[in-house]
């Protein structure tokens, strides 16, 4: 099984920046690919970038530019540095992971316990 914990975060200013983090952990013969979502009130949950296991990367159309996802292969974690914030990026922003299972030896998907960020007008 593979946990995935968020930090980072919080109330920010429109215009402003943040930054969040997820790691993984757990029994996991690899990750593979990781992404961060999001899903405003009232809205469905969307994709903002995701990165694959060689650095291979999709943003948004919305966020290009102003977001950056990376990794560090080494802790298994993943970044979204958001910059530029607008109010209507208020969401709830949580992270997946995609891993091989130690156990079933198959691909499966964690999900993390996601973070709150309201950007203020």
């Amino acid at each position: 099984q593979v946990q995935l914990v968020v930090s980072g975060g919080g109330l920010v200013q429109a215009g402003g920046s943040l930054r969040l983090s997820c790691a993984a952990s757990g029994s996991f013969f690899r990750i593979n690919d990781m992404g961060w979502y999001r899903q405003a009130p009232g809205k469905q949950r969307e994709l903002v970038a995701r990165i694959g296991s060689g650095g291979s990367i999709k943003y948004a159309d919305s966020v290009k530019g102003r977001f950056t996802i990376a990794r560090d292969n080494a802790h298994n974690t993943v970044y979204l540095q958001m910059n530029s914030l607008k109010p209507e990026e208020t969401a709830f922003y949580s992270c997946n992971a995609g891993y091989r299972s130690v156990v079933t030896y198959s691909d499966d998907i964690a999900w993390g316990q996601g973070t709150q960020e309201t950007v203020s007008s």
